[in-house]
C-alpha cells in the first residue's frame, strides 16, 4: 500500500544516502592516487595515531582474550548483553585470541623465534606504519560508525527493487547486493565484506547469499590494483590488466555461486527462518522504480532515531574491534609464517608446472610457485614474480593473484572474524577453485596482449 511520507523523511532518504554513496563508492584524487573518502579519512587517522596504535591493538588483544577466557566461566544469561555480543564466543575462537596476544607480543617486544616477529609476518600485520591490522581499528572506526548512511536509510532498498532482475538470475543474490558489490570494487574489499556481514546479521541476506557476496565481489580497491602493477613492474598495462580483473569476476561470480561450496551453504537466514519465494517481487500498483521509492522512504522514515543510530554504530565498532582484528592477526599471522619460513605454498602450487607449460605460459614453474601463496597475502605472488623476465608471465601471475580474490592477511581473516557462515576450508577450497578457473581465462588473455 502506498503511503505519503514527509519531507523530513525525504531529506533522510536522498541526503544521508546521496552522503554514504560518497565515502564508501565514489573514488577521489589523492596524492597517494584515487581512494573512497572513508579510506581517506582512515588513512589521516592512521598517521594521527602512528606512534601508539599498535600498542592500542595489543591492548584490545588482550582484553577480547582475557574476556573470552571469563565468559566461559559465567552462566549465558537470558537477556543478551553486549558483553556477550564482544567475548561469548566457543573455545576455538578463544584460542585465536589469545594467539593474537601471543603473536603482538613477540613483534612488540621481539621476544621468540625470528618467525614470529619478523617484519614480513607480524610485522607486515602490526607495524604502525601502514600495517594491516592497525589500518583496521581506523577503517573499522568509521565503517562502524558511518555504514548506516548505505544501510538504514533506504539506499539498498532503492536500488535493490530495480537491480533484481540483474543480480538475481546472474549472481543468485539479491538486487539491494549491488551497492555492496559496488562498495567493494571501488572502494575495497574490506568495507564490501563488513556491508555483507552486517546485511546478514540483519535478516536482510540469507547465509548462502552473505557467502557468495563476500566470496565473490569482495575485490580489492583500484588504489591496491597500483601497488600490484608497480610491485611486478607492470605500471604501463593497467588498463589491460584492470580490464582483465573485471571479466574474470564477473565469470567467476557467475559461476561460484552455482558449485560447491558456495550452493551447499543453507538458504536460510540467520535465524534459521526460510526466505519467502516472493520477498523481491514488486507488489500490484508498483513498477520497480515506484516501489524502489517506496521501499527506500519506509526504511528512513524507520531509522528517524539518531540516538539508536548511534549507539548501533558504536556497538559496531566495538564488536569489530574486538572480534575480527584478533582473529586476523592470529590467522594473517600463521598464514606469513606458512609462505615465509616452508615451503608448503611451493609444494602446493608444484601440480600448476604442468598446467601453465600447456598453456604455453613462460617460465612456468617460477609462475606456478605464485599460484597458491597469494591464500597467504595477495602481494605475495607479486613480490615473488618481480624477478621474471618475460612480461606476459608476470601480467597472468599480477591477475591470477587479483582474481583469486579470498587470503588470509585481509579479506580471508575479515571473514573468519564475521558471522558470515564461512571456515578456513571452504575458503581455502574457493581460493583453489577460482585459482583453477582462472588460469586458462587470464592465459588467454595473456597471449592476446603479449
Amino acid at each position: 500500500m502506498k503511503k505519503n511520507y514527509s519531507p523530513y523523511t525525504w531529506f533522510l532518504f536522498i541526503v544521508f544516502s546521496a552522503l554514504g554513496v560518497f565515502l564508501f563508492i565514489l573514488p577521489v584524487n589523492t596524492a597517494e592516487g584515487l581512494k573512497v573518502p572513508i579510506g581517506v579519512l582512515s588513512n589521516t587517522l592512521s598517521q594521527l595515531v602512528a606512534h601508539y596504535i599498535h600498542w592500542f591493538a595489543f591492548i584490545v588483544f588482550i582484553i577480547a582474550a582475557i574476556g573470552s577466557i571469563i565468559m566461559h566461566f559465567i552462566p549465558r544469561k537470558q537477556k543478551h548483553t553486549i558483553f556477550d555480543s564482544l567475548f561469548r564466543v566457543n573455545w576455538f575462537w578463544t584460542i585465536m585470541r589469545i594467539l593474537a596476544v601471543i603473536f603482538a607480543a613477540m613483534y612488540l617486544f621481539q621476544i621468540g623465534p625470528d618467525s614470529l616477529k619478523s617484519d614480513n609476518t607480524s610485522g607486515l600485520l602490526l607495524t604502525p606504519d601502514g600495517g594491516l591490522v592497525t589500518m583496521m581499528f581506523s577503517l573499522f572506526l568509521f565503517a562502524g560508525l558511518l555504514l548506516p548512511l548505505l544501510t538504514d536509510f533506504g539506499l539498498l532498498e532503492f536500488f535493490g527493487s530495480m537491480m533484481v532482475k540483474i543480480m538475481r538470475p546472474l549472481f543468485k543474490i539479491p538486487g539491494h547486493s549491488a551497492i555492496d558489490a559496488l562498495a567493494s570494487f571501488v572502494g575495497d574489499g574490506t568495507i564490501g565484506v563488513l556491508l555483507t556481514s552486517k546485511q546478514y546479521e540483519d535478516g536482510n541476506y540469507t547465509a548462502r547469499e552473505a557467502a557468495a557476496e563476500a566470496t565473490t565481489f569482495s575485490v580489492v580497491s583500484i588504489t591496491f590494483c597500483f601497488v600490484v602493477l608497480e610491485t611486478i613492474n607492470l605500471n604501463n598495462y593497467f588498463f589491460q590488466f584492470y580490464g582483465a580483473v573485471i571479466f574474470c569476476a564477473i565469470l567467476l561470480a557467475i559461476i561460484m555461486p552455482r558449485i560447491y561450496p558456495l550452493r551447499n551453504i543453507p538458504d536460510t537466514f540467520i535465524d534459521g527462518s526460510k526466505p519467502e519465494a516472493n520477498r523481491e517481487d514488486v507488489p500490484e500498483g508498483f513498477n520497480v522504480f515506484s516501489y524502489g521509492i517506496h521501499s527506500a522512504l519506509k526504511k528512513a522514515d524507520s531509522n528517524k532515531n539518531f540516538a539508536k543510530v548511534l549507539t548501533a554504530g558504536f556497538k559496531n565498532v566495538l564488536e569489530m574491534w574486538f572480534a575480527i582484528t584478533p582473529v586476523i592477526m592470529a590467522f594473517g599471522t600463521i598464514a606469513l609464517v606458512l609462505a615465509e619460513y616452508t615451503s608448503l605454498f611451493k609444494v602446493l602450487g608444484m601440480p600448476f608446472e604442468p598446467i601453465l607449460n600447456l598453456l604455453q605460459i613462460p617460465e612456468a614453474g617460477e609462475a606456478a610457485q605464485t599460484m597458491i601463496v597469494g591464500f597467504a597475502d595477495m602481494l605475495l605472488p607479486s613480490i615473488l614474480g618481480a624477478g621474471i623476465d618475460s612480461e606476459l608471465t608476470r601480467f597472468f601471475i599480477a591477475t591470477v593473484s587479483v582474481t583469486q580474490l579470498i587470503y588470509m592477511s585481509e579479506v580471508g581473516g575479515l571473514i573468519l572474524g564475521t558471522k558470515l557462515p564461512l571456515n578456513i576450508w571452504k575458503l581455502f577450497v574457493i581460493f583453489l577453485i577460482r585459482t583453477i578457473i582462472s588460469i586458462p581465462i587470464v592465459a588467454v588473455i595473456a597471449h592476446i596482449l603479449f
